[in-house]
């Protein structure tokens, strides 16, 4: 099985702890129990704590889920085509710079924190992606050898 260059099980298993932290950071931080206010403010706030949780929630999930992907491949569990059929890391959503307005800055740190680092693992993604580019496919690989053979044999 051929693993790319430009990923390494270290990359991956340090990149996997640092998402783990964060979603267990998210997950403490987008606990709605803890806003309180039912004023204007309060429901103001508690919207955008729900939308950037989600937001915040969905890409730190989709970061954890292309790295069990990576980690699976890296063992064996999961082949370069299904990789890269099934592994490719969804687009952000960028949060909404007034629903960031509105929020204390160790929760807008977290959330630029899980940008970060979903950018990073993007870059990783796209290059790893783009490694493929120049390589032949199994079947075009496959006809260019029997093109190959047949030109040997008909000469």
């Amino acid at each position: 099985m051929n693993q790319p260059s430009d990923i390494s099980e270290p990359i991956i298993e340090a990149l996997y702890s640092e998402a783990l932290v964060l979603a267990d950071e998210v997950r403490s931080v987008f606990d709605l129990r803890h806003v309180a206010g039912a004023d204007f403010d309060g429901d103001r706030l508690r919207f955008a704590m729900s939308v950037e949780g989600l937001r915040t929630t969905t890409r730190i999930m989709h970061v954890l889920a292309w790295l069990l992907n990576q980690r699976a491949y890296l063992s064996g569990d999961m082949t370069e085509f299904q990789l890269r059929r099934h592994g490719t890391l969804p687009l952000d959503r960028p949060s909404d710079p007034e629903n960031l307005a509105i929020l204390e800055k160790p929760t807008r740190d977290l959330i630029e924190a899980t940008e970060t680092l979903h950018g990073r693992v993007s870059r990783l993604d796209k290059a790893w992606r783009a490694g493929f580019a120049g390589r032949p496919s199994g079947i075009r690989d496959l006809h260019e050898r029997l093109g190959r053979e047949l030109r040997v044999v008909g000469h």
